[in-house]
């Protein structure tokens, strides 16, 4: 689980300076999107491989 934690952070780290930096507009709604999913997605995993470390 520790390995998806890392990709979903290394994907937000990518998209946060496309989402809120001054690139185009459009592509910046999706790459907003795409940092808060991967943020998202990385707590779950770290909550959820929490449990199965034993």
């Amino acid at each position: 689980m520790r390995r998806w934690t890392l990709i979903f952070l290394l994907v937000a780290l990518v998209a946060a300076p496309v989402g809120f930096g001054g690139l185009d507009p459009d592509l910046r709604s999706y790459a907003r999107v795409v940092f808060f999913g991967a943020v998202l997605m990385a707590v779950c995993a770290l909550i959820g491989g929490r449990d199965s470390a034993k």
